[in-house]
């Protein structure tokens, strides 16, 4: 049986409804089944950026620590529900620990492959992605090697982060190739990889169809070609962790009008 882990941490968040991915989370984690759905208590300060470069630092690595513990030594696979993107990485690297050649599918808008020196904003959600594969001063960083992973659906770069795409030769896959359900499973397949982690920020689907996110991006993904994908994939390879990030809703109104969007998405998780 699949576990949740909710992890309503919003201090890796540039956005201004940061603290709304606080309600976002604990609203998904309300339809999750109760028996098998853990919480990761997140401090409610800011944290301090102890010269690191990343805002909020303390608190980020106190929460990623917390969450390397809660997933613990257990084989079934685990969703980590946050929350901002930065979640996904002591998760992924709990992953990597138990399958060293992991691949890793991350669905967002942005590329989140800035470093400290380079983000504008000093978040770690900005910089989530390039944690994955590259050494960064947060525990689980550097859990996964760059030929694994695939960013998916991402339609806004940073010009440091497109120069770090071309320089790494990472995998990316647009929104068009998206339209092709196998286009996804079929990079997968070519890392070789005997199982693959798949991260989901909720802004990869087009604004017309999630209102819930905190910096939507025109021209996503549909739900279908979102879950489509997933779907192919886990045809493919097995899916051994996963997480959702990025649900900010305006108010307890708007989180039930985005649910069932939502829901759809971790079924075809789970």
């Amino acid at each position: 049986m699949t576990r949740f882990l909710v992890v309503p941490q919003w201090q890796g968040s540039p956005a201004a409804r940061a603290m709304h991915l606080v309600d976002g989370a604990e609203a998904i984690a309300g339809d999750l089944p109760r028996a098998s759905t853990a919480r990761v208590e997140v401090p409610a300060s800011a944290g301090e950026a102890l010269g690191t470069g990343i805002r909020r630092y303390s608190a980020l690595a106190r929460i990623a620590d917390a969450v390397t513990d809660a997933l613990g030594q257990a084989a079934e696979p685990a969703i980590v529900v946050g929350g901002d993107c930065g979640v996904a990485v002591p998760a992924i690297a709990h992953a990597a620990e138990q399958h060293p050649d992991l691949a890793v599918v991350w669905f967002d808008a942005h590329a989140d492959l800035n470093s400290p020196a380079t983000s504008p904003s000093g978040a770690f959600a900005g910089m989530a992605l390039r944690a994955v594969f590259t050494d960064l001063p947060l525990p689980g960083s550097g859990a996964v090697a760059a030929d694994r992973v695939i960013l998916a659906g991402a339609r806004e770069f940073d010009p440091a982060e497109q120069a770090f795409v071309d320089e790494v030769g990472l995998r990316v896959l647009s929104v068009d190739d998206l339209a092709d359900p196998g286009a996804l499973a079929e990079a997968v397949a070519a890392t070789r990889a005997s199982a693959v982690y798949i991260h989901v920020d909720l802004d990869v689907l087009d604004p017309a169809v999630i209102t819930g996110v905190g910096l939507p991006v025109p021209f996503g993904l549909t739900l279908d070609q979102l879950t489509g994908a997933i779907a192919a994939v886990r045809a493919r390879r097995p899916l051994v962790g996963a997480s959702l990030a990025g649900f900010a809703p305006a108010d307890p109104a708007a989180a039930v009008d985005d649910l069932g969007t939502i829901l759809r998405i971790v079924g075809a998780l789970a």
